[in-house]
């Protein structure tokens, strides 16, 4: 297809075609057969051309520029059209370049939907955007580039203007969508008008933004709002110059106000909940020669509906509290940044003072109100710091760590509380829960309440994650080492409701060996899971980890582990689980990495569980899990039945005793033992006398054993269990001295196993009148010490039933 382009002299307008920079000239413009890269056609032109590809439009670009004096001439004012018709399908830049005296302004008005002015390197939507430039003299200042669809209504000028239209090779426009027209002198720089209707916002920037603002230069912002709107301002980016003379700052001209100007530091917080209509100003200065600096601004005007009760103030009272900030802010800060078209809500200190975020600090009374129609935007972070400066004053107290009434009473949900919990060097950090408890949050028991605890134990060098936790479960209490960091975290609603029964504390305690240490009083009708610190991750190396847990006295604990290996291997030292009951001569069970995990077992007595890692290999972790149940004890129907039986035989055994002890004591004496005394044992030429030595003879035996003593076997407990010790006669197996061994009393006591090393208690006083009587060796005479030697030292003495032998002595 041809084109052709006329040009009328009078127009001042003038095409050029040309190659887009970077794309290789495949493509040639044919004009009378001769093939160009670029067409120039100037005023009075009458061209005819043809392209020698079929896509022209990715290879080539048009610039169409129009030239207006209204120095020398009149200016013609009104709606700028796109001339010349039938330009051929390119991406295409319309240029007016308007001069104008400096003791005059020109308007540039658009027409609806307006403009929104653009970062430089963003691009609009549609690919169509405006470009103005104010030219004073030779110096050109880049006011700023437009897409359209925004709130600029509006730009005033100081002497000339250079506006560029860019519209892309499918774009619809046939018009340019704005008008010139003649202003009176502005005496600065450039006002730039925007109307904001309802709830809107608008962002704007400094002329040659990110550049700086010409040096001495002062313009205008001209906000349009409706009087029952509110409108608040933002500056989101800033720099100054470095100022000789004068000082950089904004001014504001309220309508109403009884200071206006209103005269603020870019530094400053800038003015919030103005009602209506207001301009703002932006001074320079006379800047340094050598060191001028830069003087730019970016900010954000915001218009709102004003709060249904925007009078209501809120009395934060901080005034008792100590290292401590309360954050407001809106949803998801810091982390996401709203865009600036997204409603705002805004927290004030006072009616003029708003912001975003507003940050409240310990030992101050506050009375703040919000402008925001949703207040469900909004959250509250608070942080809190506890430190142990004197270990001798700080274990005594004990900290509540609970969130205060005047962050509660707030109509704004609370997103996370932060206590920072500073140790010094052997002192560590306990953590207690008296009556709710904590429940460790694993994928078997999750939490059903409004808020939970984050713990994490840090030094410099390392972070644990001690875990998840939240009130209602079975750990009583935490001791950590190093500082602690507890988070609570909101993640549902009823926090207002459940924060009245806090009851988490805190305290310094002495140094514990464990890297950290739980104490668990498990419900008996739960069953409990407990697991590794840093789930996640696995326990860090050489890191040790306790737990004690309660077992009730009626009921036993059954305990069993989630896996049946710790799944590492080590390369550094080696990792243990450690299982023991708290009771006496209780034994303890070991498992080393390389080993099976104990199986499911049951624990009668309150325990430990200790879990220590090594330095596992690369891409290696160790995380344990492991649950305890409870059930009560049972007991055997066998039991009963014994214990039943062994009062019935215990009867028996009364009653026949008292029968045989009446008639023995009518039928005859009591017996005596008697001990043959005359013997002299320490003269080694009577060992002639005997042919046994002691140890080899039974003079060690009992002459007469009493009828009582031989049912004692009777009372033997049934299943196994400890058998009460029976004065049944058992030969005597130990070191024979001289004297023969006093008989035991007549007790029961239960059988305690002992050592070989411990002593015997001595035995009681036997007080029964049927017991034995033995005639020993008279004070003086020295006892035997031969048995220390068992070949040269027999023992000489005579056995009680020999002696009654030879004595004629018979029952």
């Amino acid at each position: 297809a041809s084109f052709t382009i006329s040009l009328r002299t009078v127009d001042s307008i003038t095409v050029v075609i040309k190659q887009r920079p970077g794309v290789s000239p495949s493509c040639q413009i044919r004009v009378k057969n001769v093939n160009r890269s670029e067409l120039k056609i100037h005023p009075g032109e009458n061209v005819t051309f043809t392209f020698t590809c079929s896509t022209p439009e990715k290879y080539f670009i048009m610039e169409i520029q129009k030239n207006i004096d209204c120095v020398s001439g009149p200016c013609p004012f009104g709606d700028v059209q796109l001339y010349p018709p039938g330009l051929p399908r390119l991406n295409r830049t319309f240029i007016w370049d308007v001069k104008a005296s400096t003791k005059a302004g020109l308007e540039l008005k658009f027409s609806t939907p307006w403009l929104r002015q653009i970062e430089p390197g963003e691009t609009c939507p549609d690919f169509v955007s405006y470009n103005i430039n104010s030219c004073i003299d030779t110096a050109r200042v880049n006011i700023g580039t437009f897409c359209r669809n925004g709130s600029v209504s509006r730009v005033k000028l100081l002497g000339g203007v250079v506006m560029s239209l860019h519209l892309p090779w499918d774009s619809p426009l046939t018009t340019s969508g704005f008008s010139i027209a003649n202003r009176a002198s502005i005496k600065r720089l450039c006002i730039i008008e925007s109307i904001l209707n309802g709830e809107s916002s608008v962002t704007l920037m400094s002329p040659n933004y990110p550049l700086g603002f010409p040096e001495d230069e002062l313009m205008t912002w001209q906000f349009v709002v409706p009087s029952n709107m509110r409108a608040s301002v933002f500056f989101h980016n800033y720099s100054l110059s470095n100022c000789e003379r004068k000082e950089e700052r904004v001014e504001y001209y309220i309508p109403g106000s009884l200071s206006n100007p209103e005269v603020f530091k870019l530094s400053d917080s800038q003015p919030a909940n103005i009602a209506g209509s207001f301009n703002l100003s932006l001074q320079g200065c006379d800047q340094d020669a050598q060191n001028p600096g830069i003087l730019r601004l970016l900010f954000q005007v915001v218009v709102q509906h004003p709060q249904v009760d925007e009078n209501v103030t809120h009395l934060v009272d901080l005034s008792k509290e100590y290292n401590m900030t309360v954050t407001i802010h809106f949803k998801g800060w810091p982390s996401h940044i709203p865009l600036m078209s997204e409603p705002i809500c805004l927290i004030c200190k006072d009616p003029r003072t708003c912001d975003r975020i507003l940050t409240l600090v310990s030992g101050t009374v506050y009375k703040i109100s919000f402008l925001c129609k949703d207040l469900s935007r909004l959250r509250i972070t608070a942080e809190k710091g506890i430190s142990c400066v004197d270990p001798r004053w700080c274990q005594r107290k004990i900290y509540s760590l609970s969130v205060p009434k005047a962050i509660t009473q707030l109509p704004i949900q609370l997103h996370k509380f932060i206590w920072k919990l500073l140790a010094p060097d052997l002192i560590n950090t306990e953590i207690t829960s008296p009556s709710l408890k904590l429940q460790q949050r694993v994928p078997e028991q999750r939490c059903n309440t409004s808020y939970r605890y984050s713990i994490v134990s840090a030094t410099p060098e390392t972070e644990l994650k001690v875990g998840i936790f939240c009130p209602g479960g079975s750990i009583e209490k935490i001791q950590m080492r190093n500082n602690i960091t507890i988070s609570l975290e909101m993640f549902g609603k009823g926090f207002l409701n459940e924060s009245n029964h806090q009851d988490l504390k805190m305290s310094f305690v002495p140094h514990i060996k464990d890297e950290c240490t739980f104490t668990v009083r498990p419900d008996p009708k739960a069953k409990v899971y407990l697991q590794t610190p840093n789930w996640l991750y696995g326990l860090p190396p050489y890191v040790s980890i306790s737990w004690y847990i309660i077992v009730p006295s009626k009921q036993v604990a059954r305990l069993g582990f989630s896996k049946d290996r710790m799944g590492i291997t080590c390369e550094t030292g080696r990792a243990y689980v450690n299982i023991k009951e708290e009771t006496l001569r209780a034994e303890e069970t070991v498992r080393r990495e390389d080993e099976l995990l104990p199986e499911p077992r049951n624990m009668y007595h309150n325990f430990w569980v200790n879990i220590s890692n090594c330095k596992p290999v690369d891409k290696m972790q160790l995380d344990l899990q492991f649950w305890v149940t409870f059930a009560d004890k049972q007991i055997d129907l066998g039991v009963i039945l014994a214990v039943v039986a062994g009062a019935g035989v215990l009867a028996a055994i009364g009653l026949t005793v008292c029968c045989v002890k009446k008639k023995k004591k009518k039928s005859q004496n009591p017996m005596v033992g008697v001990y043959n005394a005359n013997v002299n044992t320490q003269v080694p030429g009577r060992q002639g006398l005997f042919t046994k030595g002691r140890k080899n003879n039974e003079s060690h035996v009992y002459a007469v054993i009493d009828d009582a003593m031989v049912y004692g076997h009777l009372l033997k407990e049934s299943n196994g269990s400890v058998t009460p010790e029976v004065d049944v006669y058992r030969p005597f197996d130990g070191p024979i001295g001289s004297l023969p061994p006093s008989p035991p009393p007549l007790s029961f006591k239960k059988d305690i196993k002992r050592s070989p090393n411990t002593e015997e208690p001595s035995p009681l006083m036997d007080t029964d009148h049927d017991a034995y009587t033995f005639a020993h060796q008279k004070s003086g005479q020295s006892e035997d010490n031969g048995d220390t030697n068992e070949e040269n030292n027999g023992d000489t003495s005579t056995s009680l039933l020999e002696n009654k032998e030879q004595e004629g002595l018979v029952e």
